[in-house]
């Protein structure tokens, strides 16, 4: 049978497969609260500009609140005939108050409610997300400041390049978040207008009161033209591309894990609680949690992909191609706060092999800038001469299968007449690490003091 919200023009049932096809219900059900809390606002506007009566807007919001509770309490049957969340409401709440609630969608549209939901619901999800960000900087600036004197290998190329702090390297990842936690308010900010009033286009003829409505709900003003805010969807794309940017942050970091917990590496082991077994090989402990959170970047930036796919050919203002917003924005978003949790979790409790990272730090002739720089900075070598000269220092270990660190001086002066004893106090990782005074270096001082304003920032005790 056709739907009878809208069915009134209509002489035949709707096929079965066009129910299928434009039934949101299974999805969209998790935008109820918003609905609710949009629609006692718009019923608090209307009984407020004397469009209906004190008596409705009562009866109104209290079946709207009795309807909440029922979903809450899982006794709400959806159905997928009245298509969306906002239909199945509206006959609930027709079946709760009776004439009322026919009431309710006076001056509005299902384009601008729709729309103020999912304005909600992103605003909701980032005020969830920019919290657990600053729970997952907590975590690494804890872990942070066990770690300032453990030295591991800097990595360029996946080649060890030079020594570094531990805490160095998750102080980097601190610095990360917080460009995602300041592109997600942004995105808070941009979103932060209300559609609800634009109608289905253009505005109504009833006296409505736009302000009101978007203080209650607490945007900070109106949207200025009724068909952008009927037709926007920036705010869903600009969150979901703030969510990609971090997620690609939280997928190096995972990779990095899995890296640093291979048989190879031994640099850390994840707990129990974040590691899986195998079924055949008993041996095996397999950073599974990571592994996860290195793919959850698919989904989230194929979310956003998606959505600017969709509303890439749309012309002002709704189509019905926009109702594909929303699973993909919910599962993207889900997953990133899921993924954020999991880190979290990760780096709170993972186990650090300090000697197996001090050990890999020295590889590889880690040191050598080190060397170059003595020699610009004792014998005035200009850097060019310093770095040739390094160059066959480090070959002349390799062909000894010795560290520099284990070479005699008399082997160094047979390079260069320069080189005396105290170039001995640069080559070893712990000095090297420590000469790093520059602004941003990992010389300990420097992470300390990193350290001590993050906590500041995030008021951590």
């Amino acid at each position: 049978m056709s739907n009878s919200m809208w069915g009134g023009r209509f002489k035949s049932d709707t096929n079965a497969l066009m129910q299928a096809i434009n039934s949101s219900i299974d999805f969209d059900k998790n935008l109820y609260s918003q609905d609710i809390a949009q629609s006692i606002a718009h019923a608090k506007m209307l009984a407020h500009t004397k469009i209906i009566s004190e008596q409705d807007k009562d009866d109104i919001i209290k079946g709207l609140n009795t309807i909440k509770q029922e979903i809450e309490q899982g006794q709400f049957k959806f159905s997928s005939a009245l298509e969306d969340i906002h239909m199945n409401i509206e006959a609930r709440l027709a079946e709760l108050i009776g004439e009322a609630a026919g009431r309710l969608h006076t001056a509005r549209s299902r384009n601008d409610q729709v729309a103020t939901d999912f304005k909600l619901y992103t605003r909701d999800a980032i005020d969830m997300l920019v919290g657990q960000i600053k729970a997952l900087q907590s975590a690494l600036i804890l872990r942070a400041e066990q770690e300032v004197q453990t030295i591991m290998p800097g990595f360029t190329h996946l080649q060890s390049a030079q020594p570094v702090s531990f805490a160095h390297h998750l102080l980097a990842y601190v610095e990360m978040l917080s460009r995602d936690y300041h592109r997600l308010l942004d995105a808070r900010k941009r979103l932060n207008q209300c559609p609800l009033g634009c109608a289905a286009l253009a505005g109504t003829s009833f006296p409505i009161d736009r302000y009101m409505v978007a203080e209650e709900l607490g945007f900070t003003e109106p949207n200025a033209n009724s068909l952008d805010g009927v037709a926007d969807r920036d705010f869903i794309l600009e969150t979901l591309s703030a969510a990609s940017i971090c997620a690609m942050h939280l997928s190096r970091f995972a990779e990095e894990l899995v890296i640093w917990s291979s048989a190879q590496f031994n640099f850390i082991e994840l707990s129990d609680s974040f590691s899986t077994g195998s079924s055949i090989m008993p041996q095996k402990r397999n950073p599974d949690a990571a592994e996860l959170v290195r793919a959850k970047i698919g989904r989230i930036m194929g979310a956003y992909t998606s959505i600017m796919m969709v509303m890439k050919g749309l012309p002002l203002t709704y189509s019905k191609d926009m109702q594909e917003d929303k699973e993909l924005s919910f599962d993207a978003l889900n997953n990133l706060s899921l993924s954020l949790e999991a880190m979290t979790g990760m780096v709170s409790d993972l186990s650090v092999n300090k000697e197996a990272m001090k050990q890999a730090a020295g590889a590889k002739f880690s040191t050598a800038t080190d060397l170059a720089d003595w020699l610009v900075r004792e014998a005035n070598v200009p850097f060019r001469d310093a770095h040739h000269i390094t160059g066959k220092i480090v070959s002349l270990a390799e062909s000894k299968e010795l560290t520099l660190e284990q070479l005699e001086l008399k082997d160094m002066q047979e390079i260069d007449k320069r080189i005396n004893q105290s170039i001995f106090e640069v080559l070893s990782v712990e000095n090297s690490v420590k000469s790093r005074t520059s602004y941003g270096g990992t010389a300990p001082k420097n992470i300390s003091r990193e350290i001590s304003g993050w906590k500041r920032i995030l008021k951590i005790s």
